[in-house]
């Protein structure tokens, strides 16, 4: 499923959906003095190929000595390309095998 950002009519028709008048309504019952009361300050929105190499450029960033808090797994470690070949054979997909009753 692909991204398609929201439209006006959109907004409208799922308003009217849940019986709203307007975005205000719903946040009417939210105290004032907790709301933000302006625009976040944050940059526009970036084509999907500049974000792509945005979010690159930030994880190029992370620079880990192997540190790992989940456990088994993270190691280096050699695992031979047959491995592959053999997990993806149908019959080791699936807990069914034709010779069960």
């Amino acid at each position: 499923m692909s991204y398609l950002s929201l439209t006006p009519a959109d907004r409208e028709q799922m308003l009217a959906a849940i019986g709203g008048d307007s975005i205000e309504e719903l946040f009417r019952d939210i105290p004032a003095g907790v709301r933000l009361g302006r625009e976040l300050d944050v940059p526009p929105a970036l084509a999907e190929a500049d974000l792509s190499r945005h979010l690159e450029q930030l994880a190029a960033k992370n620079v880990v000595d192997e540190v790992s808090f989940l456990g088994a797994g993270i190691y280096d470690h050699y695992v031979p390309a047959v491995v592959d070949a053999v997990l993806q054979r149908g019959e080791f997909l699936t807990a069914y095998t034709p010779y069960q009753p």
